[in-house]
């Protein structure tokens, strides 16, 4: 799927409010659709598994499913992977070729851990949620939750190797999702922003925010980003019994306000800097659009902030 440049900018110039209304309840009826799945197959089981690359948006989705499962009466909770990395030590870390450490090996994750906790919490038993700090690069499992599902309750856990063999093959009964902002936007027939410029996008913007990274080490991790999708999770996509798309006609007139500057700023000797160069002008086509204008609680504000979600 494509959007069209031209479509956009006029949707903008004549009723924005009413065009990204439109984006986000598109959006709500993807999420109502995977909720459907997910309540036919409660009687086989109480997890719920999330995947998807890097900036798509899974975080914000499962914590949609959870609320449209709310309105139909079942408890929910949104359970984010990321938690289950181990503390990184740099003796026994997974490397790139490159011999840098891969954070995006699913070697970093507690995959024991996870099997047990799904093999507990289908069983009624109660498990501790680890905490995982980004900044200190460490678990702290002093700061877990604990959660123990009652009936007709669901876990929807969200990360990037949540449909890892090693997991699904433990418990193939797990209904299971894939997302990721798979659309390019065109300008006719030419192509003006790739759908993997949004997800590249939201991370540089994201990264900025919530993560301590600026632009240019995003960019310069963006290349094993890639690398980890292609290995790591686009083998694993068919494996869901959903797979939709994250991407709004929106997002890259909202984001422009919050990359183009960071994107700018980057030094001119970046290895990545013909990419940069193609992506700073193509955000110059897209009329801008005023984040202030994006709802609290649509997925793009797990990127920019000021939403109604707690990450």
């Amino acid at each position: 799927m494509a959007y069209q440049l031209q479509e956009i900018n006029r949707r903008i110039q004549s009723d924005v409010v009413e065009f990204l209304a439109e984006c986000d309840e598109n959006y709500a009826q993807r999420v109502a659709l995977a909720a459907d799945k997910i309540l036919s197959n409660l009687d086989q089981s109480p997890i719920v598994l999330l995947s998807g690359p890097s900036g798509s948006g899974k975080t914000t989705t499962a914590l949609k499913i959870a609320e449209e499962l709310q309105r139909r009466g079942v408890n929910t909770h949104a359970v984010a992977m990321d938690n289950y990395f181990k503390t990184i030590h740099p003796k026994t870390a997974p490397r790139t070729p490159e011999g840098a450490i891969d954070y995006e090996s699913p070697l970093c994750l507690d995959m024991e851990l996870l099997d047990q906790h799904f093999t507990a919490l289908t069983k009624g038993e109660e498990i501790i949620i680890p905490k995982y700090e980004f900044v200190r690069q460490m678990r702290n499992d002093s700061r877990g939750t604990p959660l123990k599902l009652g009936k007709n309750e669901i876990a929807v856990f969200e990360g990037i190797h949540a449909l890892n063999d090693e997991i699904t093959t433990q418990h193939p009964e797990a209904t299971k999702l894939y997302i990721s902002a798979r659309s390019n936007v065109n300008d006719g027939a030419v192509l003006r922003f790739k759908g993997t410029w949004m997800r590249l996008t939201r991370r540089v913007v994201r990264d900025y925010n919530f993560r301590g990274t600026d632009a240019t080490d995003t960019l310069d991790m963006w290349a094993n980003v890639r690398r980890g999708e292609k290995l790591y999770i686009s083998p694993y996509k068919n494996k869901a019994d959903i797979m939709f798309d994250s991407s709004f006609p929106y997002e890259v007139s909202v984001m422009k306000h919050y990359a183009l500057p960071m994107l700018q700023s980057i030094p001119e000797d970046n290895v990545r800097r013909a990419e940069l160069i193609d992506m700073v002008q193509a955000f110059q086509y897209f009329e801008a659009i005023d984040p202030a204008l994006v709802a609290k609680d649509a997925l793009l504000r797990e990127f920019i902030g000021g939403g109604s979600y707690q990450y």
